[in-house]
């Protein structure tokens, strides 16, 4: 290799490779054991990638620092690692009905190839301390912000009536008067027959609603399970992000 800023040893090269396996593969094992797609693997091909970008741009072509007519820029591979690593990040968001699930995997992703990119760079102090914030937030704030906005989140009511005119304006009065608030709904009607007693199908109500407290909550499933006209309702469970 050449000499001065441009060069690095084989030692140092070893040890950044190692530090963005380790770095990476820690911040993949919250999302592992959080059961996610993009998990511990993912995570260290993320962040050894955007180590090895950062190695090349900065000590790829360290025989050319010398010409007259080359200019080296340590950043530009990098700022494409930034922009390129949104294509599989959009890959980990996925959505299911009114759930959106993957958005903290795919910020994970991000922050790790960033962190990759400070390792890359030889910017231990950087790298160590964003690591430690980030598995900070995955496992300590990920507890307190479920405590804490629990009963600031909306519920999700999915739920099935008899298909009767006037029907779905009862209900929504219904979990209304319980001092819920719909700030969503969708109405899922299909007009076939039962062949067994000639009856049309249910009527499929979707809620979005936001409950104070879980005492409203507890209340308004009493009064849907007793209702005569609910075959079915079922809350929908938001996966962790």
């Amino acid at each position: 290799m050449g000499e001065g800023v441009w060069a690095i040893s084989y030692w140092e090269l070893a040890l950044r490779v190692v530090f963005a396996m380790v770095a990476g593969g820690l911040v993949g094992l919250e999302r592992e054991w959080s059961n996610h797609a993009a998990g511990f693997r993912t995570h260290i091909l993320v962040c050894l990638g955007s180590t090895s970008i950062m190695l090349l741009s900065i000590y790829g072509f360290s025989a050319f620092a010398d010409e007259a007519n080359v200019r080296m820029d340590p950043a530009r591979l990098a700022a494409q690692v930034i922009s390129g690593i949104g294509f599989l990040g959009a890959g980990a968001i996925m959505r299911n009905g009114f759930t959106i699930s993957g958005l903290t995997t795919a910020a994970s992703l991000w922050v790790v190839a960033a962190i990759g990119l400070c390792v890359g760079a030889g910017f231990y102090f950087v790298s160590f301390l964003t690591t430690f914030v980030v598995l900070f937030s995955l496992f300590l704030l990920n507890r307190w912000e479920k405590r804490f906005f629990s009963l600031k989140r909306k519920r999700r009511l999915e739920l099935k009536i008899t298909c009767r005119a006037g029907q779905a304006n009862k209900i929504v009065r219904l979990v209304e008067e319980e001092g819920a608030i719909v700030t969503d709904i969708s109405i899922d009607k299909k007009e076939t027959i039962s062949s067994d007693n000639n009856q049309l199908s249910p009527v499929q109500i979707k809620f979005v609603l936001r409950i104070t407290n879980e005492a409203m909550l507890i209340s308004l499933a009493d009064h849907l399970a007793t209702h005569p006209d609910i075959l079915s309702f079922r809350q929908v469970v938001s996966h962790s992000t």
